[in-house]
């Protein structure tokens, strides 16, 4: 608008001086080397002007022609720097997108047409840092060094190289030039508290954090919550000799972090070690309110030496009602009902815990209760198993790794208050899961499997033992024989023969055969051991498939009975039964037996092994048994 408004008011002047000479003409002689020229004033001007625009034009031109090598140059350049700018620009979107090849050809690219550039430098650098060529990298950050606008930047990236090869060194080195140079610089100053921190130099690394504080390198409520950490940790180490130094510590400490549980904990056992109870107990009831935590319930338990049990009992049902429905009050009153041996109100205690998904402390508390009431019973046992596979219970960690107590830096990475209190995450199997494979053999979550039963050719009486109740499924079908008493136990066991339905079927069989049930008895089912009572049930039975047994068993007892009826017609008077003479020989029907296969499913078996083979037992554990 302006420059429109400078415009209309120029017009107006020429327009204004073009009337005033018209209003006033005159004429104008000019008498030149015998020449005379006559005009008006109006004509004069007029050519006049013209003139100055032929000169203008002429010495513009002249410029130009003159000044033509230097514009087509200052071209050239122009288009070098246009082409390296947008190496640089996409060479920086390959760093970002991981493409390391893409990232050092357009560096080469932008170093050829841009030269020593900072830029230029920068994406070479990290070019060869993303395709790991350390020495390279190194090599630029040291090019850097020679440059005052980038030597901060080459001790930047010559710090994170020496961190990366575990010069802690070379690293601080690097820090304390970088603070020198530019104090304000964050990751210096940041570097430089870690340092310090790793070193427990907490003085130190307390004037570090006012420095960073000043130069505003880091928020308020951060610089609070690191102040806090850090007169915690200067506490701790100075508990034991200067305990006065580390009571004011922990105090501003609990003061700038009432949530921090360390700086709590260490205030109320200072104070209670002064006498001061009732400011102790504040502190931790405080700090109790806002998180429940062990080391709290700890310290409040303890605040009184001497104490009895019940005393402690008390307290611990005080915090309780100061955080009720808690997880760690309810721990803390069980753990304190024990030691009072009090173990009916633990009981009811963990009760609400139990019922829902007791944790590793939960559980172990019971386990704890059930050795003390009933010493190393089958419940004990039960408890101990659930806490092997119970979920774990909250725990310091920092950087993947747990701590029995809190520290103030991470082990790992050096990072200030790293260490939180949380539960370590639960690993999740994804995935199919092979069905025949079983992880652990004998654990009594196999498959079971049905033996069709057979008779014993070339056995001897004293070859069959009975077998343990637990062993027997199915009851003998009508027609079986009764069973032969069992053999000495001096009389070794032989092998069964190759076609033995046990050999038949792969299957070791570490004890003799079951002795068959009468006829309509029912099947024994032992006690589940503690293994098999969260196992699920056997697979493998079917209906149709102990029908089809049943009848395949009929057929063979009958014929099992026909020939017992042919022996015993053939045998003289006053000859005594097989069970008075086991070495007498006879034929039996072995009842069906129902056993889990405690053998991984690429096994053999027994079958690729001969009985009459010496080395069958070097080569196969079971064939010893046989």
């Amino acid at each position: 608008m302006i420059r429109v408004l400078v415009f209309l008011a120029v017009l107006a002047l020429v327009a204004l001086g073009a009337s005033w000479l018209a209003d006033r003409p005159g004429e104008v002689a000019v008498i030149w080397q015998g020449y005379r020229i006559e005009t008006s004033v109006a004509v004069l001007m007029a050519a006049m002007l013209a003139v100055a625009f032929l000169l203008v034009c002429l010495w513009s031109l002249l410029r130009l022609i003159l000044r033509l090598p230097s514009v087509m140059s200052f071209a050239s350049r122009a288009r070098r720097r246009n082409r390296g700018y947008v190496a640089v620009s996409r060479g920086m979107v390959a760093v970002g997108a991981g493409d390391p090849l893409a990232a050092r050809r357009h560096a080469s690219d932008a170093e050829r047409w841009l030269g020593r550039e900072p830029l230029t430098l920068l994406l070479k650098a990290q070019a060869a840092q993303i395709s790991g060529d350390r020495a390279g990298a190194e090599a630029t950050f040291t090019e850097m060094l020679d440059d005052a606008e980038t030597r901060v930047l080459g001790l930047r990236g010559l710090f994170v190289e020496a961190r990366r090869k575990g010069d802690a060194i070379a690293a601080r080195a690097y820090v304390n030039k970088a603070v020198e140079l530019a104090p304000g610089v964050a990751w210096a100053s940041e570097a430089m508290l870690e340092f310090q921190s790793a070193e427990r130099d907490w003085r130190g690394a307390l004037a570090k954090l006012e420095q960073r504080v000043a130069h505003r390198s880091i928020d308020k409520a951060t610089a609070k919550r690191q102040r806090a950490v850090l007169l915690t940790a200067d506490a701790l180490d100075r508990a034991d000799k200067e305990p006065e130094t580390a009571l004011a510590a922990a105090l501003a400490a609990v003061k700038l972090a009432p949530d921090l549980v360390p700086a709590s904990a260490l205030a109320g056992r200072l104070l209670a070690a002064n006498g001061k109870l009732r400011k102790a107990a504040k502190v931790l009831e405080a700090n109790w309110k806002i998180e429940p935590h062990p080391d709290i319930a700890a310290a409040y338990l303890d605040l009184r030496h001497g104490d009895s049990t019940h005393d402690r009992l008390a307290r611990a049902e005080t915090l309780a009602r100061l955080k009720p429905r808690h997880p760690e009050a309810t721990l803390a009153v069980a753990e304190a009902a024990i030691a009072a041996h009090e173990y009916a109100k633990a009981k009811q205690v963990l009760a609400p815990l139990l019922a829902e998904r007791p944790t590793v402390r939960a559980c172990l508390l019971m386990a704890d209760i059930e050795e003390a009431e009933h010493g190393a019973s089958p419940a004990l046992r039960q408890w101990l198993g659930k806490a092997a596979r119970a979920p774990r219970d909250a725990v310091w960690m920092a950087d993947g790794v747990t701590s029995d107590r809190w520290e103030p830096v991470s082990p790992i990475s050096g990072r200030l208050d790293a260490f939180q209190w949380v539960a370590p995450a639960e690993q999740i199997a994804h995935g199919r899961v092979h069905r025949d494979a079983d992880a652990v053999l004998a654990d009594g979550d196999e498959p079971t499997v049905l033996l069709p039963a057979a008779l014993d050719q070339g056995q001897e009486s004293g070859d069959a033992s009975p077998a343990p109740a637990s062993d027997v499924s199915s009851p003998v079908p009508p027609g079986a024989p009764t069973p032969l008493a069992p053999a000495p136990p001096t009389a070794a066991p032989s092998a069964p023969s190759a076609s033995s339905p046990l050999a038949k079927a792969g299957v070791p069989s570490s004890e003799p055969m079951a002795k068959p049930a009468e006829q309509g008895s029912p099947s024994v089912s032992p006690e589940p051991s503690f293994g098999e009572r969260d196992s699920e049930a056997p697979r493998g039975v079917t209906p149709q498939a102990m029908e089809s047994e049943a009848k395949e068993l009929e057929a063979r007892a009958s014929e099992a009975k026909g020939t017992d009826l042919k022996i015993a017609d053939a045998k003289p008077a006053g000859v005594g039964t097989s069970a008075e003479k086991p070495e007498a020989s006879t034929k039996r029907a072995a009842g069906p037996v129902v056993f889990p296969v405690a053998r991984p499913p690429d096994d053999p078996g027994t079958d690729e092994f001969s009985p009459d083979d010496p080395r069958a037992g070097d080569r196969h554990p079971f064939m010893t048994r046989l």
